[in-house]
Formats: C-alpha cells, structure tokens, sequence
C-alpha cells in the first residue's frame, strides 16, 4: 500500500460510535426504566441506532452498541437490536461499511443475545463487561480458532496466515470477514475488531493533535 492510499485509509475512518442503547430507549420509547421487552420496543430503538450510523454511511467504522445500563433484554429485542442489525450490515446494499461490537452484562444478556443469533446463524464480538472480547453464537471450530488468534495477536499479515494459522488461514480470515467479525484490508492483511476500533481512536487523536 502506498504513502497516498494510507492517508485516503486514515481519513475515510471515523472514531468507533458508543451506542448507549438504555438511553435510546428512554429516549424512543419516553420510560425512565431501561427495559427492552416488546418487539415494537425493540424496533424503535434498532431503528434510532440506524439513523445514527447513517453520518457513518461513506466511511469504515466501528459501532460499540453498549447494552450494559438495559436491564431487561427479552429474545424480541435482542431479535431487533443485534440479530436484525447485524443482519442489514451483512446485507450486499448495507447502508455502510460498518462493524459491530457488542457490550453486554455477563448472563443478564447473554443468553437472550445468545440465543438469537443462532436462530438466525449469526455470530457477533462481545464484551462481558470484563473488557474482553468474546465469540458469541454458531461458529466452527477452525473459525472460532482462528478468531482467537486473531483477537490475541490483533493483526496478521498476509505471510503470516499459514504460521499464525495453518495451511487453510487464508480461506478462514475470508469467511470471520465474510461474517463481519473480522476486518480484511485493501493490503490484504487481517484486523480484529477490537483492535480496529482502537486503531482507528489512535488516529484520531493524532489528528486531534
């Protein structure tokens, strides 16, 4: 990659999106409890996120949807706000090249994210609440695997695939990108989401600076 399309790179990022989805919701659905338990609930909120990632639309980027200050999440919401999200940004016409982190609250969430994700197949990174990052719904082996070294060494260089991963690296960072749980960049070489997102503050704030 060149001098030139390292700076397009950098300038087409923006700073990772907090998505504080308990005040979305207080917000759309005017109640002071932070409970998620309706579908039309559910809705409302997924589409106030939407319109908040459409500034985002043109650039890559990183959302952070924080569900931590919710503190009921039934299967409907969790339906709309991470399986249907996650499902219009997997779409070939998704509104942008957007990624998407998840921060939970160990089981008080997990179990309904859980479980509809693999309803629907999907997968998505999750932090626990531990600052940790997780692969979270139906994965393979080889995928998970290759996730986890991913996320340990957060970035691999197309020489590296076969050391770091084994003779089928390649064909698997395809597919974790294929499912958006991984980033592949125009170079070749594979991110993880998570370090992306850090990536992409730091040169921020060097510009900042």
């Amino acid at each position: 990659m060149t001098e030139p399309s390292r700076g397009r790179e950098r300038s087409a990022r923006t700073r990772p999106l907090s998505i504080d989805v308990a005040a979305i919701a207080r917000g759309t659905v005017s109640s002071r409890r932070p409970n998620l338990v309706t579908r039309p609930t559910g809705r409302a909120v997924r589409e106030a996120i939407e319109a908040r990632l459409v500034h985002m639309a043109r650039s890559l980027s990183v959302a952070l949807i924080d569900l931590t200050r919710v503190r009921i999440l039934d299967f409907s919401c969790a339906d709309e706000v991470v399986a249907k999200l996650l499902l219009r940004y997997l779409e070939p016409d998704r509104p942008g090249d957007t990624f998407f982190l998840f921060r939970t609250v160990g089981d008080l969430h997990g179990h309904a994210v859980e479980e509809v994700l693999g309803r629907h197949g999907l997968a998505a990174v999750c932090d626990f609440g531990d600052g940790r990052f997780r692969l979270l719904g139906p994965a393979s082996p080889e995928e998970r695997a290759a996730w986890s070294t991913l996320e340990h060494r957060e970035r691999i260089l197309p020489g590296d695939f076969e050391s770091a991963l084994g003779d089928r690296g390649e064909t698997v960072l395809e597919r974790l990108a294929a499912r958006r749980l991984a980033h592949q960049a125009g170079d070749g070489s594979a991110a993880s989401l998570s370090a992306l997102a850090r990536t992409m503050t730091n040169d921020n704030h060097g510009e900042a600076r």
